[in-house]
């Protein structure tokens, strides 16, 4: 038994659905022993899969930049999710899917010839947003980033992203935000956008961050309501002057971040550009 996990949940493997409790994998596989291996979550709503066509092609983007071979297809992959979605009962869910360079004899060099990947998927329910982080928001501290320099790969190697979260709950925060010689990158798993002057920032899109399918969704959102944006490097300093800091992710969506190093954001409430995002947000996910 799996603490807070229902064993008899149905779960993905190697080409067959099962429950949980009867999905085994080597310890020998090399997500394992290395974390060679990618990983992709996509949200859906009422059962309806949101992005799902970035989300796949995040997830082959990520597969090649590794030389990890499936021999699928993107079509395969979205009917592989969706078929995951259908049988879950959840009102919103989230998929995990895992993909490793599968089981071999230990070696750093990739199997040769190579071996079958391993293909995991879950389903997992997630409560949108409540009115509390909307509205009282979220508080973060500053962190150096200290990850690689292949963030742009959504790897399951993630013990960075684990330490960051880690030091934000220490201090007893909900996340961190991280900094690389000086200059803004993202959140322990999430993007970061900061608003000044009425215009909206956000980091480059290089290997430095992970281009969450948010980044493209709410430069869309920016553009509707008619909200500046530029990408570009954004300083540290930039960041503590900033007049609206905001936080998205595939589950946490769109959030407001009203403190950061012990200082109020916008006097500690949401700013106008997060509410004309969260509004056209909520709008888009009304109409699924």
């Amino acid at each position: 038994m799996i603490q807070g996990i229902n064993d008899d949940r149905e779960v993905y493997l190697n080409g067959e659905f099962l429950p949980l409790s009867q999905a085994k994998i080597s310890v020998l596989d090399r997500g394992f022993i290395f974390g060679d291996g990618i990983y992709e979550v996509v949200p859906a709503y009422k059962g309806k899969p949101f992005r799902l066509d970035e989300h796949v092609a995040r997830l082959m983007r990520s597969l090649s930049k590794i030389k990890l071979e499936t021999g699928k297809t993107a079509e395969d992959w979205k009917a592989l999710m969706k078929a995951m979605i259908d049988r879950s009962d959840y009102e919103n869910t989230f998929v995990y899917l895992q993909v490793t360079r599968g089981v071999a004899k230990r070696d750093h060099a990739f199997p040769r010839p190579a071996v079958a990947p391993t293909i995991f998927m879950i389903a997992s329910p997630f409560d949108r947003p409540s009115e509390h982080y909307r509205e009282d928001g979220l508080r973060t501290v500053s962190m150096e980033d200290v990850r690689w320099l292949h963030c742009d790969i959504k790897s399951v190697s993630l013990l960075g992203n684990v330490l960051a979260k880690e030091y934000a709950l220490e201090r007893e925060v909900d996340d961190v935000i991280q900094f690389r010689d000086g200059y803004l990158s993202e959140a322990s798993s999430a993007n970061i956008w900061v608003v000044k002057g009425g215009k909206l920032l956000a980091p480059v899109r290089d290997n430095l961050i992970l281009e969450g399918i948010r980044y493209g969704f709410i430069e869309e959102l920016a553009k509707k309501v008619g909200v500046p944006f530029e990408a570009r490097k954004i300083s540290k300093e930039e960041v503590a002057q900033a007049d609206e800091i905001m936080f998205t992710s595939a589950t946490k969506e769109i959030l407001p971040i009203t403190e950061h190093d012990g200082k109020a954001v916008n006097g500690g409430k949401p700013g106008p550009v997060y509410r004309q995002l969260r509004q056209a947000y909520d709008e888009v996910i009304e109409q699924l």
